[in-house]
């Protein structure tokens, strides 16, 4: 009797610890479920700037009166980014990514040269906050996902890189950041994957609105809308291609075309509005390569502009109420190429090479016009501009730069040339609270478990001690 009564108890103390355990590990498992399907991340950018000439509006219509104006400096806050997303399991997941500008001012006045200087209420969508993306994923396999949604476009080096890890320079690239949207995001579908050495994207997006174009940043602020939504008129459609082939090289190739006249808000069906399309076609060729301590990048971008000698004559760009309002001709052609190098030089230093730390000794050059086409034959010469710049980025650890770069633009021999001086520090990552979070939840379980594992195991052995 005593037997049966000894194993009854052993087999019921054992059924406890097999509990515990199951208990212990499904907690465990329901921790991870969670905390490995949210992702919290971002990107930052502080910058101090010292120009060393004019900000007069005037400095290019009258360049002999600002030639020996004084310098001015300015703190800024480029970009900080939130990224935020989930997964829902089943190939569903989500992404957002809000995007605070300038320090997030909202509404903010400035001075807009093309129309002599005169002060201009922005009244972008968000002011200065901007919700850069928001979607909704389905992914059948690595080669085939369809996102739906507010989106990146991928066009050219800065859209498709444009983290601040991923440029030499205090401020993104000027050439692809004056003609071409930065960062390009629009509402529409995607189409991507990744095939062995290949990754590839396209897709279906709402039209740029023409009524935004200008001679000094040709379809920079296309993609923008003062309304709460955003316009469909009109459609477009941007491809990517990347291969990795060769290791430590990305080779890509991207590019878009839609029609943006009409594309605003009152529709006119009449006149210019009706009339013509305004096609827009841009092609993109970028690389990156980082390896043997260097990292070399570069990018060649062309834009045509159908219809682009009719833009001054849109309906919406003639009303002084407008927020379009515009007065400047806006080129049929645009261009922008620039690479730069950099050579990590803390990599001849073995105590600094192995605590991980890096400083690059950089160059950039590039060259950009927003207007290259002579509209009319109306011409602004200002905007055709070489750009040459050099410094260093210096990197404490994987996730932070420390940017210093001297600046020098070359204008044209009638106009001032501008020479500037940049200092930055930026940060880029993933935020792992979740999993240092089930790190902690699972030591704690463990720890549990053997607590409990031990106070079995002494009533096991007291139980042995009765019965002896």
């Amino acid at each position: 009797m005593m037997m049966k009564k000894l194993l009854f108890t052993f087999a019921f103390l054992a059924t406890g610890i097999a509990v515990v355990a199951q208990e212990n590990t499904n907690d465990s498992l329901s921790n991870r479920t969670f905390w490995d399907r949210l992702s919290i991340g971002g990107y930052g950018e502080l910058a101090f700037s010292r120009n060393f000439y004019s900000d007069h509006v005037s400095r290019y219509s009258q360049p002999e009166e600002h030639k020996n104006d004084p310098s001015h400096g300015r703190f800024d806050i480029p970009h900080a980014v939130i990224y935020l997303g989930y997964d829902f399991g089943k190939g569903w997941s989500f992404g957002t990514e809000i995007e605070f500008e300038h320090g997030g001012n909202g509404i903010a006045y400035e001075k807009e040269d093309e129309e002599g200087g005169e002060w201009e209420q922005e009244t972008e969508k968000g002011g200065e906050v901007e919700l850069e993306q928001f979607w909704i994923q389905k992914s059948f396999d690595k080669w085939a996902n369809i996102r739906i949604g507010h989106i990146v476009v991928p066009v050219g080096l800065n859209n498709a890189h444009h983290e601040p890890l991923n440029f030499f320079t205090v401020y993104r690239p000027e050439g692809e950041n004056t003609i071409l949207p930065s960062t390009w995001h629009q509402t529409g579908v995607s189409f991507w994957g990744r095939y062995k050495d290949f990754r590839y994207e396209a897709q279906f997006l709402a039209g740029l609105n023409a009524d935004h174009f200008t001679n000094t940043g040709w379809i920079h602020k296309g993609h923008k809308s003062p309304l709460e939504f955003d316009i469909a008129n009109k459609y477009g459609l941007a491809l990517r291609l990347d291969n990795y082939t060769v290791p430590g090289l990305r080779i890509g190739i991207s590019g878009y075309y839609g029609h943006s006249i009409g594309n605003s808000y009152p529709r006119n069906a009449n006149g210019v509005d009706a009339e013509y399309k305004g096609v827009v076609a841009i092609g993109s060729i970028d690389f990156t390569y980082n390896a043997h301590n260097w990292i070399v990048r570069g990018q060649a971008d062309y834009g045509y502009l159908g219809d682009a000698e009719q833009l001054k004559y849109v309906y919406n760009r003639l009303n002084s109420k407008s927020p379009y309002k515009h007065s400047a001709f806006v080129s049929k052609n645009a261009y922008a190429i620039g690479i730069e190098a950099g050579y990590d030089i803390f990599s001849q230093i073995q105590y600094l090479r192995n605590h991980h730390q890096k400083m690059y000794l950089f160059g950039r050059y590039e060259q950009y016009n927003p207007y290259a086409s002579k509209t009319k034959d109306v011409d602004y010469g200002y905007t055709e501009v070489k750009r040459l710049a050099f410094g260093l980025n210096y990197y404490p650890v994987k996730q932070v730069v420390v940017k210093a770069e001297y600046s020098h633009r070359f204008l044209k021999d009638i106009y001032n040339d501008e020479p500037s001086f940049n200092l930055g520090i930026a940060y880029e990552g993933w935020f792992d609270l979740g999993h240092k979070k089930l790190a902690q939840q699972e030591q704690y379980d463990v720890q549990k478990l053997n607590e409990r594992i031990n106070q079995l195991q002494q009533q096991i052995d007291e139980l042995k001690q009765k019965t002896m």
